[in-house]
């Protein structure tokens, strides 16, 4: 396999732009013609000397916007470590680069359109979280890439990734229809990945973590839940551990998603939205659709349900128990605990036991290990798939646990622990452990719900505190002010990124502008108005206590009549999408 170039000097002309490839001995360069677009292999010696010259750190794609093509690169990077050997690197700073020298055939309407459209660019790309590696293939787990067929190990990165896993494919299109111009390109997996050199018992070995975020059904908290026609599942993250001990390799992979039905939790400017099943559509379709790609790519399926099981999320932990019956598939158990009764009044160590009652499966499943040799010892026969409402806060406690299991056993048979040893006694490294589990789901957090998780003291320390119960509550109260007010922008930032929205550019109406009747500012006026003068009355005592209380009871009143029709028509006043399709949203 030849992988994709490592370094590059972007050279451009009024006409083109130039992409040359700065390996040792290469030759070869892009040029990309920025009036017909067309893209074309040619040399060094076809550059022209008067190019303007700049190094870039690769090459994400191209987007079409109300202005034209751009051209998105990669201005900045930072070496995460070495996963096997291979370098794996965060994608820092970018650049998003006209094809058009100017503007100014677009009208102020159209400036404005193309402003807001580079922004929800920029919003993705400055998303913490994509990576990508020159010689590695980061969408695929060690497993999939022990068992693959040697045609498959010929074919380019491009040619052989895992597209659940590739966030810039749309930026790709062009490039992916010219085999001859894959070298030139990085695929990005956005979500988390970390790398460490640990030591225990004078063993020294490699410990990292991969989260993966799905670009099928990708989105924000409440604007994608749930499932749709095609199977694919809300935020969906497939978490590899690995560990690497001399030569030796070993990994376990676990999943989340939404309940993989159709159901949504629209804000409404309630703290809790209330879920909602669709009553008017086949869930199993869609459902077994799901499970049948979860089988066949990972085997035996243990959904573990995090969700209450009492008040508003009580009808889809039903309905969700409902359809596996309904399914009768022997390769599907499904089990519900509820997490925020079991472990109420922080009762932590009744966590125990939900990792009881896996335990068994746990074993039978096992984990991908290799030996120094290459030879593979140990496939991973099924996967836990774990889900709470938001597959975040519950979730990444759960699968941590569930990681630890693993990497328990992993290192012991490796040798680095001597039989009878436990992790939590290895200091230096439950600490590093601890850690790097919590910023995995702190990142998974910002991405989906736009704040770092919730109950990471508990990832972190192993024990609840009530500092940890404090930051809860302050990253609840932003993910409030944000799932109601910007993740309309959010949601329409990352459709546009993936494709899922395409801007015509030969034929424009704009989907941007968004006009608000008379109540989204009549009613916050009069509230505040009211509110404030309730205060005044307050501060500023009439002659008499009854003329006082008149007035304060009449401005009350009306603030507080005021606040019940904003919170009655809450959907109006939310921050929603723009571009994406109806069907997405129901």
């Amino acid at each position: 396999m030849a992988g994709p170039y490592e370094s590059f000097m972007l050279r451009t002309t009024p006409e083109k732009f130039y992409i040359e490839a700065c390996d040792d001995g290469c030759l070869d360069v892009l040029a990309i013609d920025r009036v017909s677009t067309e893209m074309t292999l040619t040399v060094k010696r076809d550059i022209p000397a008067s190019a303007e010259i700049r190094p870039i750190c690769g090459l994400m794609g191209t987007i079409r916007l109300v202005a034209g093509m751009y051209l998105v690169v990669i201005t900045k990077k930072k070496k995460v470590g070495d996963l096997l050997g291979h370098a794996v690197w965060k994608a820092v700073d970018f650049d998003i680069i006209s094809y058009k020298k100017t503007i100014l055939h677009l009208t102020d309407n159209q400036m404005q359109d193309n402003k807001t459209f580079l922004s929800m660019i920029n919003n993705v790309l400055h998303t913490d979280g994509l990576y990508f590696a020159t010689d590695y293939d980061l969408t695929h787990t060690l497993q999939r890439l022990a068992n693959t067929s040697p045609e498959f190990q010929e074919m380019t990165l491009v040619e052989r990734a895992d597209q659940r896993f590739v966030w810039n494919s749309h930026l790709l299109r062009e490039f992916i229809a010219q085999p001859e111009l894959h070298r030139f390109v990085y695929l990005a997996v956005h979500g988390f990945i970390t790398i460490k050199s640990s030591c225990i018992n004078g063993h020294v070995f490699e410990w990292s973590i991969i989260s993966r975020r799905s670009c099928f059904r990708a989105g924000v908290r409440y604007y994608v839940r749930g499932i749709d026609s095609e199977g694919h599942a809300a935020n969906y993250v497939e978490t590899e551990q690995v560990v690497q001990y001399n030569s030796a390799k070993a990994s376990f992979v676990q999943t989340r998603g939404s309940i993989p039905f159709y159901w949504s939790q629209r804000p409404n400017l309630k703290y809790k939205p209330k879920p909602q099943i669709n009553k008017t559509v086949n869930h199993l379709d869609a459902f077994q659709r799901h499970f049948d790609s979860q089988i066949i790519l990972y085997g035996r399926q243990v959904i573990l349900n995090l969700i209450n099981q009492k008040g508003s999320e009580k009808p889809l932990e039903l309905a969700f128990d409902k359809l596996v019956n309904s399914l009768g598939n022997g390769m599907i158990k499904y089990i519900a605990f509820d997490f925020h009764k079991e472990c109420s009044r922080m009762r932590w160590h009744r966590l125990q036991i939900l990792m009881d009652m896996v335990t068994d499966m746990q074993d039978e499943f096992g984990y991908f290990l290799v030996d120094s040799e290459g030879k593979v010892l140990l496939n991973q026969e099924g996967i836990f798939r774990s889900n709470c409402m938001d597959c975040l806060d519950r979730t990444n406690v759960i699968q941590n646990l569930l990681a630890r299991r693993s990497l328990q056993s992993q290192l012991q048979k490796m040798g680095v622990l001597h039989m009878g040893q436990q992790i939590e006694e290895q200091t230096d490294f439950e600490k590093t452990y601890k850690n790097a589990w919590a910023d995995n789901a702190d990142a998974c957090a910002k991405q989906y719900a736009g704040t770092g998780a919730l109950k990471t003291d508990f990832t972190r320390t192993g024990k609840r505190t009530q500092w940890g119960l404090l930051m809860d509550g302050w990253n609840s109260a932003i993910r409030y002010y944000k799932n109601n007010f910007s993740d309309g922008f959010r949601q329409d930032s990352i459709d546009l990124f993936l494709g899922n929205y395409a801007v015509d550019e030969a034929d424009w109406t704009t989907p941007l502008c968004d006009a608000k009747d008379w109540k989204f500012l009549t009613l916050p006026t009069i509230m505040v108005v009211a509110f404030s003068m309730c205060i005044i009355c307050l501060v500023m005592a009439g002659d008499t206590w009854t003329e006082t209380l008149a007035y304060v009871l009449f401005w009350g009143t009306a603030s507080v009549v005021t606040g019940g029709l904003i919170l009655f028509n809450g959907r109006d006043f939310v921050d929603a999408p723009k571009l994406v399709q109806k069907e997405k949203l129901d």
